[in-house]
């Protein structure tokens, strides 16, 4: 009933416009009650997005108690299950796309389920972290770059009709984050590195800037 519901409305976004459907038009569609539809969904947004709720618990379940010595890598993992789900059914997710480009509401929508896949990250990456200098931090820079980066590869995928390896695009730009933030765990705070040898240069006043850095490249370059 949930996929009759969500297909009646989509059908009918695409014939009339999303503004000028009403919940009446999609349950006479389907040929049910109101009753029926507010049962699945609550709001007409809601049916633009059948399948965001069941791919949220799907992500949820995946890093629920997962200690994956690789926590960045396992946000990635949680991260493709929103690519694949776009993937199963090209055709809807480019028609889909083209639709809330054209809604200001549907937009709207679309960012409030971004936010809840990006918080669902950032939670388990935080518990993950808990003990880390700035944990929390890193934990909210990580899942947005999660975020932006899946949803880049899937909107450059979207816009050329649903062309080509999802699943390549989408590696390619996670790939990116974990080559990045891959080992954030074990960085200390700030980025600096844990202290090792230490070089000190002494130059004369006024030294050219050439023979400074000359003088430089060759004491890092002793070792």
């Amino acid at each position: 009933m949930r996929e009759a519901l969500a297909e009646a409305a989509f059908q009918l976004f695409l014939e009339r416009g999303f503004e000028r459907t009403t919940v009446d038009d999609i349950v006479a569609r389907a040929g049910v009650g109101r009753r029926s539809f507010f049962r699945y969904f609550p709001s007409k947004e809601d049916a633009v997005f059948p399948d965001h709720e069941r791919c949220l618990a799907d992500m949820t379940a995946l890093l629920d108690g997962r200690e994956d010595p690789d926590p960045v890598g396992a946000v990635c993992d949680a991260a493709r299950l929103v690519m694949r789900m776009y993937a199963a059914n090209p055709e809807f997710s480019v028609q889909r796309y083209g639709l809330t480009r054209e809604v200001p509401g549907l937009r709207m929508y679309e960012q409030s389920v971004v936010r809840r896949y990006e918080r669902t990250l950032a939670a388990y990456l935080r518990g993950r972290w808990a003990g880390v200098p700035e944990g929390g931090l890193r934990a909210d820079v990580v899942a947005a770059a999660v975020v932006a980066a899946h949803n880049n590869a899937l909107r450059s995928w979207l816009r050329s009709g649903g062309v080509g390896d999802a699943d390549v695009a989408v590696d390619g730009a996670l790939g990116l984050v974990r080559d990045v933030w891959g080992e954030a765990a074990d960085r200390p705070a700030g980025g600096r590195e844990a202290e090792g040898e230490v070089v000190v240069m002494v130059a004369p006043k006024g030294a050219p800037m050439w023979r400074v850095v000359q003088q430089i490249e060759s004491a890092l370059g002793d070792g």
